[in-house]
């Protein structure tokens, strides 16, 4: 059975580069590795597992 739910992740500056599928994902939720840019609109969504990733707190000096 496959568990459809979309998961959201908060991450911050010190979370930069933000990928998926995170160091601490169990090993049935794990799939290629892809890098999401979080800076530009302040969240992004995996393409292989929907988890959204939400930047939360300020960008680093030199990005908007």
């Amino acid at each position: 059975m496959t568990d459809n739910k979309a998961r959201t992740v908060e991450v911050t500056a010190h979370d930069l580069p933000v990928h998926c599928p995170r160091p601490d994902s169990p090993l049935w939720a794990q799939h290629p590795r892809v890098f999401l840019d979080v800076l530009k609109e302040g969240s992004a969504t995996c393409p292989y597992c929907s988890t959204k990733y939400v930047l939360t707190g300020e960008a680093p000096k030199g990005h908007h």
